[in-house]
């Protein structure tokens, strides 16, 4: 089957905005996410659209080979977004570090990486013509094999008001049970960059995000992006955790945000990039636990003329425990 047919049939079976026709489904559009944000070209007669900060089904994004943006509507106004998780702490960069590779070393699971993923993500779903709007947060999962067959499956939260997000930002995330969407990849359908097992030295490391996008020279940012891209296909290993977060201190501009509790109600700490072109910061949040990256949140930080600065507009949590998307 095509890449394109591919992309559409996942992005379909998800049901937000069409992304347009044109769009390349290959590594770098992983790797570029956050530029596709545009017109949505979805036809009038669908009046119901989801729209916001997170992909509902991030693994069937990347199982696609494209970062799975939610698209906006020209001029939307997205009311009732998250107020930005607030650290506290003075903890330095290196200290943040040097505590996630200490938790790394006592923690060995998984041993091997892992073509698996469990996530969890929001979005706002907004019903046009009833005037309605609500937060959605889905579970997903993501399982693929070296034959390139696999499974993505979205199962939706307990919805809830947007003018409750605020209070609703640190709740626990309840599965109803409702499959939003499921999409089965035959033996040779999935695309991916990197099908082999990656290694654990840095060398392998870099090579892996490399795959999925990090340029020869990266920034901070950069390093996110891609580690984001890979999270979508890989669970890695604590050794590979700690290659990573290394690579986010050695390429310049991370700053230490201190600690803080994410909302899946776990003790975090917060590492901030921001783009190069100054649009938009990523928060990367390690667990004060285990010491692996286990989310990213994302903000925006000036005008683009959908979003105001200062929203969150996209967020996902990794690392999920099984149960909490029985």
């Amino acid at each position: 089957m095509p890449d394109n047919a591919l992309l559409e049939r996942a992005l379909t079976a998800a049901d937000p905005a069409r992304t347009p026709r044109d769009a390349e489904p290959d590594a770098r559009a992983i790797a570029t996410r956050d530029r596709i944000l545009r017109s949505s070209r979805e036809p009038q007669r669908r009046r119901a659209r989801r729209v916001g900060w997170a992909a509902g089904l991030t693994a069937v994004a990347a199982s696609a080979a494209l970062a799975f943006g939610v698209l906006l509507p020209q001029g939307a106004a997205v009311a009732g977004t998250p107020t930005p998780l607030a650290f506290d702490g003075s903890a330095s960069l290196a200290e943040t570090v040097a505590a996630a590779d200490t938790d790394l070393g006592v923690f060995h699971e998984p041993e091997t990486p892992e073509r698996s993923v469990r996530a969890a993500s929001w979005s706002f779903s907004v019903d046009v013509d009833a005037g309605r709007a609500e937060i959605v947060p889905q579970l997903s999962t993501f399982q693929w094999s070296d034959e390139l067959s696999g499974e993505a499956i979205a199962i939706n939260g307990v919805a809830y008001d947007p003018g409750d997000a605020v209070a609703n930002q640190e709740a626990e995330v309840v599965s109803t049970g409702e499959v939003a969407s499921r999409v089965t990849y035959a033996p040779g359908e999935f695309v991916t960059p990197v099908v082999a097992v990656p290694g654990e030295t840095p060398a392998d490391v870099r090579a892996l995000l490399e795959a999925f996008g990090l340029p020869k020279e990266p920034s901070a940012f950069d390093v996110v992006t891609a580690v984001t891209s890979v999270f979508g296909q890989w669970t890695l290993t604590n050794a590979q955790h700690a290659e990573l977060l290394a690579l986010i201190e050695d390429s310049g501009g991370a700053q230490a945000l201190g600690a803080t509790t994410d909302r899946l109600g776990r003790p975090v700490a917060g590492i901030r990039v921001i783009a190069a072109d100054g649009a938009v910061s990523d928060d990367v949040l390690v667990s004060l636990d285990s010491g692996r990256i286990v989310g990213v949140e994302r903000t925006v930080l000036v005008d683009d003329g959908i979003v105001a600065p200062g929203s969150i507009t996209d967020y996902r949590m990794w690392d999920l425990d099984e149960e909490m998307i029985e």
